[in-house]
C-alpha cells in the first residue's frame, strides 16, 4: 500500500498560501452449517442446494494450519468473494489515486506524530493547510489561530482519531509515505465482506427472511449502488472516516442485536464514534435492544421497575466495552482543546466555515434549510448548448443516490427490528442536518452515510422481493448514479488546486 519506505516528510505547507478484521470476534466465530452460511452452492442443474455430506472432513490429514484455514474458508468463503470482488472494482475505479497517497493524508500524518512521541503534528511537514485545527494560547486561554501561523502555535487533526489508531502498524513501517488510498480500499472491501456476514447472522437469527443470493445482492447495492462507492476509492481525510465508519457500523450492530455481546458492541461502538461522531447516537439501537427488545416492547418497559437488573447488567458491560477508548478521547481533547468533547473543528484554522461557526455555533437550527436541500432537494444540472449533465457539490437528492428510500416509506412487513432501525436512523441523522457544513465538496449528502448501513438493513428486513420490477429497476438506477459519482466526483483537493 506504499510507494517507498522511506520516512522523509512532504515539504512544509505553512511556506504555501492558504486555501479557505477479521478484528471482531464475531466476524471469526464458527458459524452453523446452514444454507445461509456454509452449505454447499445451489446445483447448476436443479438450482436447489445438494445436501450430499461431503465424504471425509474438510483438510483431512492435511497441516493443522492449512486445515484451519480451509475451514475458515469454507464457513466464510461468500465474504472472501465479496471481498475480492469489492477490491478489484474499488481499486479499479480507484485508478492512478490507488498508486500515491491522497492530498489530504491527516491521519497519517497523526500517527506518525504520535510515533515520534508527540501528541500535536509537526507544523514543519504539514502537506497543506485544509482542515487543520490550530490551537494558539492567549492569556493562558486556548484560542483558534487567526493572521500568520506563529512559532508557538500547535497543530492537529480536527477529526476523531480512531482511524490514525488503525494506520499505527502501517505508518510505523511507511513513515509519511503510507499510502492511505489504497488502504481506503482495502477497508472499503472489507465493510462490504462485513455487511454481508451481519446480513448472513440476521437471517440465521430469524430477524430477516432473505436468502444469501438477497444478502449478496444487497451487499453489492451498498457498495456500488450508494454513496459509498465514490468515497471508498478516494482515501483523504473526510471519505476514509466515512467508509472505515460503515465498517465499524456492521460490527457494532451484530454485537448489538438483541444485547448479546455487550462488551463487544461497545467497544466498537466507540470505534466508530471515535471515526465519525455522529454515530455516537447509534448507541440508541443497544439501549433498545437491551431494555425492550420486544416484541412487546411496551410491556417490557413498563415491567422494568421490577425487572430491571438484567438490562442495567447489559448496559453497564456495554459501557465497560466503549470506556477505555472513550477516556482515551476525551483526555486527549481535553490537552489538545481544553474540552473532552472537542475534536478540533471549533479551531479549524483559516477555514471559510469560521464565519459560521462563529456566528452560530457548530450546530444550529439556521443550518436545516440548506442541509435539507443538500439531501432533498438538490437534482442534476443540465446544460443544452453544449449538452452536459453535472451535479452540485454541496449536495444530490437522496432519492436519486439511494433511491430505495421510497420502499420503506412503504414497507410490506414490520418486524422486531423495524422500530430500533428506524429511531437510529432518526437520531443519527439530525447531526448532519444542523451542522455548520453541508459536505462540500461532495456527490450527494455524503453525511447519510453514517445511517445508510440501517436504510439497508430495514430494506433487508421490509419485506419487497428483489426480484420486483419496481425493485430491480430503482436498484438499478441507484447504480447508474453513483457509477456517474465514482467517474465524475472531483473533490477539493482537484477542483480547487487541479491535484
Amino acid at each position: 500500500m506504499s510507494r517507498s519506505k522511506s520516512k522523509r516528510p512532504r515539504p512544509s505547507a505553512l511556506d504555501a498560501p492558504s486555501t479557505v478484521l477479521p478484528a471482531s470476534a464475531t466476524a471469526g466465530e464458527p458459524v452453523p452449517a446452514t444454507p445461509e452460511s456454509s452449505a454447499p452452492l445451489a446445483s447448476p442443474t436443479t438450482g436447489t442446494e445438494s445436501t450430499s455430506p461431503p465424504t471425509s472432513p474438510p483438510g483431512a490429514g492435511a497441516h493443522p494450519v492449512r486445515s484451519a484455514v480451509r475451514l475458515w474458508l469454507s464457513a466464510y468463503r461468500v465474504e472472501v468473494v465479496l471481498f475480492l470482488i469489492a477490491f478489484a472494482v474499488l481499486s479499479s475505479f480507484s485508478s492512478q489515486r490507488f498508486l500515491r497517497q491522497s492530498a489530504a493524508p491527516h491521519f497519517i500524518y497523526q500517527a506518525q506524530s504520535w510515533l515520534e512521541g508527540r501528541l500535536d503534528v509537526d507544523p514543519k511537514v504539514l502537506p497543506n493547510l485544509e482542515d487543520w485545527a490550530c490551537v494558539r494560547l492567549v492569556d493562558g486561554h486556548k484560542v483558534r489561530c487567526e493572521g500568520r501561523p506563529l512559532r508557538d502555535d500547535r497543530w492537529f487533526v480536527s477529526f476523531p482519531s480512531f482511524p490514525a489508531v488503525a494506520m499505527l502498524p502501517f505508518v510505523a513501517l511507511h513513515g509519511y509515505q503510507f499510502n492511505d488510498t489504497s488502504f481506503g480500499v482495502f477497508v472499503g472491501a472489507l465493510a462490504v465482506a462485513l455487511f454481508y456476514s451481519l446480513l448472513r447472522f440476521l437471517a440465521q437469527e430469524g430477524e430477516t427472511e432473505r436468502n444469501r443470493d438477497d444478502n449478496v445482492v444487497l451487499s453489492l447495492v451498498l457498495a456500488f449502488g450508494t454513496l459509498f462507492f465514490y468515497c471508498a476509492i478516494r482515501g483523504e481525510v473526510w471519505f476514509g472516516a466515512q467508509v472505515m465508519g460503515v465498517a465499524l457500523t456492521c460490527l457494532y450492530v451484530r454485537n448489538a442485536v438483541k444485547a448479546r455481546r455487550p462488551v463487544l458492541a461497545g467497544l466498537f461502538f466507540s470505534m466508530a464514534v471515535l471515526t465519525r461522531t455522529p454515530l455516537v447516537f447509534a448507541g440508541l439501537f443497544f439501549v433498545l435492544e437491551a431494555l425492550c427488545p420486544g416484541p412487546d416492547r411496551l410491556a417490557q418497559l413498563k415491567a422494568l421497575p421490577t425487572a430491571w437488573k438484567p438490562a442495567l447488567r447489559k448496559l453497564v458491560l456495554f459501557g465497560a466495552g466503549a470506556a477505555p477508548l472513550a477516556v482515551l478521547a476525551a483526555a486527549y481533547n481535553v490537552y489538545r482543546f481544553g474540552k473532552p468533547g472537542e475534536f478540533g473543528h471549533s479551531y479549524l484554522f483559516n477555514n471559510r466555515v469560521n464565519v459560521d461557526i462563529d456566528r452560530f455555533g457548530l450546530f444550529n437550527i439556521e443550518y436545516l434549510s440548506r442541509n435539507l436541500q443538500a439531501a432533498f432537494l438538490k437534482l442534476p444540472q443540465v446544460s443544452l448548448s453544449p449538452l452536459k449533465l453535472s451535479y452540485d457539490p454541496h449536495g444530490l437528492t437522496l432519492l436519486l443516490t439511494l433511491p430505495l428510500l421510497v420502499f420503506l416509506l412503504v414497507p410490506r412487513t414490520r418486524p422486531r427490528l423495524h422500530w430500533p432501525l428506524w429511531l437510529t436512523v432518526a437520531v443519527c441523522a439530525l447531526p448532519g442536518l444542523f451542522y455548520q457544513n453541508t459536505g462540500y465538496m461532495q456527490f450527494g449528502f455524503r453525511f447519510s452515510l453514517d445511517y445508510t448501513p440501517y436504510l439497508l438493513l430495514l430494506f433487508a428486513i421490509g419485506g419487497w422481493s428483489l426480484r420486483n420490477r419496481a425493485v430491480i429497476a430503482v436498484l438499478a438506477l441507484g447504480v447508474l448514479v453513483n457509477f456517474w459519482g465514482a467517474v465524475a466526483f472531483r473533490g477539493y483537493t482537484e477542483f480547487v488546486r487541479n491535484w
